[in-house]
């Protein structure tokens, strides 16, 4: 495919506000490695906690002893943190994009509030049968948004997870 034939889209006016160009992500990868905890302590605060954390970091790179601990005593949901908190300003707005493999198919546009039916749907058929927090599942499916779907409800209801793409 050539240049030419590329669609082209426009970037939505105060999109480029979020993104991060060079120079910020310069001064940004400088602060963190200056002031790791400084900086992942506010960066931290950016996701929602059911515990927040108290200590950032936890590290000890002593040979034999490596240890390394992040926000280590704080408790959050990965699955809450990706749809919950977008339900109440953004339901109808898409979460994922999924382009098949087929040309010929149209892309599939899925909104955080179907995201979230799919997701909750799916954490219950787990827990109907008997999957339990700390309780590990194998997901063995293509990349297709069922694949999402059961790793975001494995996380919500604090399964551990191993994805085998098949």
């Amino acid at each position: 495919m050539s240049i030419e034939n590329v669609k082209k889209h426009p970037i939505p006016a105060g999109f480029s506000d979020a993104l991060v160009g060079p120079s910020d992500y310069a001064r940004l990868y400088a602060e963190s490695i200056s002031d790791p905890e400084g900086f992942w302590g506010r960066e931290g605060r950016r996701l929602d906690w059911i515990q927040p954390y108290s200590k950032v970091k936890d590290t000890d790179f002593t040979m034999g002893r490596v240890s390394v601990k992040w926000f280590e005593d704080g408790v959050l949901n990965a699955s809450v943190n990706c749809i919950d908190r977008h339900l109440a300003e953004r339901a109808g707005q898409t979460a994922i994009i999924f382009e098949p493999d087929d040309p010929d198919q149209p892309a599939r546009h899925i909104t955080y509030a179907e995201l979230s039916e799919k997701v909750n749907r799916f954490a219950n058929v787990l827990l109907s049968q008997g999957v339990m927090r700390g309780d590990r599942v194998v997901i063995y499916l293509p990349m297709i948004p069922e694949a999402a779907y059961a790793m975001l409800a494995c996380a919500r209801i604090g399964a551990i997870h191993s994805i085998v793409f098949a």
